[in-house]
């Protein structure tokens, strides 16, 4: 008996320590969907580790300004779109044009991971039953329609809570499922280091790849929501010591889980010189080491992410619309309703179209480095400002850190620009 409690016990501990990192978990959850698997793949298979620098400036600038909002969120009481209509001069603009540029392109990653999802099972079905493959169309569409479903009735009955343990699952699956992965491949260590030198493939969609990088990493939608997170986990201005933990934890893991899917396509695929165009090529990336598995374990994964991706992705409209009403989220409200149910109807028309949901992604990716700056700015002001912040003044690392992360997302910006003007 005392064997059996004190592994109780411990299981206990466990789960409350992985539970203290709420917001965090929501962060990763944002971060790492299936756009960021999609993009680490694309990137592994076709450039090696070349794109490792834009990965770790990322993810440090990610860890920045989660920091630097979820201190505001504290320390004020405000969220962060309340906080600039409230404060700035122009901030009511401001936030309706965040609003607007978030909104469209979670709705567009939306479109992307339901895809990208749904052909993942259908492959994974197709493997078992051949006959299916007759009619792809069909079943890849009523898949979509019933994942989307569920989680609809999910955010219906939901609080915040329960979205964090949901979260909490699908994102230590993903995490365990690359990792394992890792295992079976894994690139030189040359590769490694080359790829923390800054330089830019200089090929067609090398430009795209390093917005989409960022875009996907240094997600907007992470940061302005991470105040509204942050107070449904019923955090104080006690908790700014466990809000800056939180934050360091969250932009680490997800360097980790990022770097780790790219080493995995790097090794199996580059050397290889194979790359992914489409879903059932992700597949490719354990199978010549791990045979049928690979479908198995890469593609759960890969699952894991999308998933752990579409609360998020339906949450963030009626949340940043709350956050600039009155900075309170209301999951019962009939615009919650309503709004949600808008996102699933838009997350549906890539599977009806029929489109390639990897070139989809990736292209979403790129859209969301746009709203960045404004994003950047935004909390420069407020974070200075010593009438809101009362005592507590912005230390000169985290103003660093925070100008530097607006310089990277003006050149990113640029490039994005550039990126999408070659595309079309």
């Amino acid at each position: 008996m005392a064997v059996s409690d004190n592994k109780s016990s411990f299981l206990k501990k466990i789960i409350k320590i992985i539970l203290a990192f709420g917001p965090g978990i929501f962060a990763i959850g944002y971060t790492i969907g299936t756009g960021s698997v999609t993009s680490m793949i694309v990137a592994g298979s076709k450039f090696n580790m070349q794109l490792l620098w834009v990965l770790l400036l990322s993810c440090l600038f990610s860890g920045v300004l989660m920091f630097a909002y979820g201190n505001y969120g504290l320390i004020t009481g405000d969220t962060a779109l309340y906080g600039f209509k409230k404060h700035l001069k122009y901030g009511k603009i401001l936030a309706i044009l965040i609003i607007i540029g978030i909104t469209f392109g979670q709705w567009n990653s939306l479109m992307g991971i339901l895809g990208i999802s749904s052909n993942i099972i259908y492959e994974i079905l197709a493997v078992n039953f051949e006959s299916i493959s007759e009619h792809k169309y069909t079943f890849v569409l009523t898949i979509a329609i019933v994942i989307i479903a569920v989680f609809y009735l999910l955010m219906l009955i939901g609080k915040y809570s329960f979205f964090e343990k949901i979260l909490i699952i699908f994102v230590t699956l993903m995490g365990c499922s690359f990792i394992f992965s890792l295992c079976f491949v894994n690139p030189l260590p040359n590769d490694v280091i080359k790829g923390l030198i800054p330089s830019i493939p200089d090929v067609p969609g090398g430009k795209m790849l390093v917005a989409a990088f960022v875009g996907t990493t240094m997600a907007a939608a992470t940061f302005l929501s991470r105040p509204l997170f942050v107070k449904g986990k019923g955090w104080t201005v006690k908790n700014l010591k466990q809000q800056k933990r939180d934050s360091i934890v969250a932009a680490i893991l997800i360097f980790i889980i990022s770097a780790t899917i790219m080493a995995v396509a790097a090794g199996a695929l580059f050397y290889e010189g194979k790359e992914v165009n489409h879903v059932l090529d992700m597949a490719n990336t354990l199978e010549p080491v791990a045979g049928k598995w690979a479908v198995t374990i890469f593609f759960f994964g890969a699952l894991s992410a999308g998933l752990s991706s579409i609360f998020p992705c339906l949450l963030i409209a009626p949340l940043l619309l709350a956050d600039y009403q009155s900075g309170k989220l209301d999951t019962n409200s009939k615009q919650f309703r309503i709004v949600t149910f808008i996102a699933c109807l838009v997350a549906l028309i890539g599977p009806v179209f029929g489109g390639n949901p990897i070139e989809i992604q990736i292209l979403s990716q790129v859209f969301n480095v746009f709203v960045l700056p404004a994003v950047i700015l935004g909390i420069i002001l407020l974070v200075n400002n010593k009438k809101i912040m009362k005592d507590y003044k912005t230390n000169i690392w985290v103003n660093l850190g925070l100008f530097a992360a607006m310089f990277f997302s003006l050149v990113i910006s640029f490039n994005g620009i550039v990126a999408l003007t070659e595309y079309f």
